[in-house]
């Protein structure tokens, strides 16, 4: 088996993509290419394609993904994604997130209990909300279910204090400010009914 051309990945230049007998084999960093001399090469044999594919390139992309995890926690969905996205190979991604899925680096019930738990402290917004950034990230909408059940989320104080940081200095009663406030509320996930109850609810406590 013949390498017959080592290039530079499109999406990251410090990724190396190897052809073997004019067919795409498999990506490697190019600090692991040069290391391994692969740039010397011209034949190599199946077992070391095996190798690379199966131990290094997953050993690396491990590595990368840790470092990832220390910035900051992040879903299955979200590692994999990015390791393909920096040049790794399906399988070298999907290997590595196995392997950190089995120490409980990845854990997707964890990682939505402390989202939902750091966005009704930091940034409160409405259930449907939570739920839609949630699946953006991948979470299986079970564990959603599952970790939701855990939170007893009053949407309607929730709306109510974001209403009221955000306009309770204005004239509530004026239909522009109103018009505001439900479309920001509209805008956080809430629904039209309780958008209205809102509304109701900053009035009378106006008029007190």
């Amino acid at each position: 088996m013949t390498i017959t051309s080592a290039v530079k990945h499109k999406n990251n230049p410090e990724m190396i993509q190897i052809y073997i007998d004019n067919s795409y084999a498999f990506s490697i960093p190019e600090e692991e290419y040069l290391r391994m001399h692969l740039y010397e090469k011209q034949e190599i044999t199946e077992e070391e394609i095996k190798t690379i594919r199966e131990e290094v390139n997953v050993k690396l992309a491990k590595q990368r993904a840790l470092r990832m995890l220390a910035a900051r926690d992040r879903s299955e969905y979200e590692i994999k994604t990015r390791l393909i996205q920096l040049g790794f190979d399906e399988n070298a991604a999907e290997g590595a997130v196995l392997q950190l899925k089995s120490i409980g680096y990845i854990n997707d019930r964890l990682f939505a209990s402390k989202f939902i738990s750091d966005r009704l402290k930091l940034k409160p917004q409405s259930k449907k909300a939570l739920v839609y950034e949630l699946e953006k990230k991948g979470i299986s909408p079970d564990i959603i279910a599952e970790v939701m059940n855990e939170f007893e989320l009053d949407e309607s104080l929730i709306a109510y204090r974001l209403a009221k940081r955000k306009y309770g200095k204005y004239d509530v009663t004026d239909p522009k400010i109103q018009r505001r406030i439900a479309s920001f509320l509209a805008h956080k996930g809430f629904s039209y009914d309780m958008v209205k109850n809102i509304l109701e609810q900053m009035i009378e406590d106006r008029n007190r």
